[in-house]
């Protein structure tokens, strides 16, 4: 099934260098792929997955291993950000 892979900020240095521009990637997973599986083999560090989105709708972090994709599905990530 397809979906989209975005990561903001920081984070984009883990997409393809092809990505990196437009911070996105179209992927084809297996049907059922949680959140989880989707973003281990990026190699995101655990710590810098703070906000994850599953169309535009936050999936806290007890749920990603369990937070089935479906097609289509457009998956957001953004690193914790500081400011004041």
């Amino acid at each position: 099934m397809k979906i989209v892979f975005k990561l903001y900020a920081s984070l984009t240095q883990y997409l393809p260098a092809d990505a990196r521009t437009e911070n996105r990637v179209p992927l084809e997973v297996p049907e059922g792929s949680t959140v989880a599986q989707v973003i281990e083999p990026f190699g995101l560090p655990q710590k810098l997955v703070h906000l994850v989105l599953v169309n535009g709708v936050y999936v806290p972090p007890a749920q990603r291993l369990s937070h089935v994709l479906m097609e289509d599905d457009v998956l957001a990530i953004w690193p914790p950000i500081a400011g004041g």
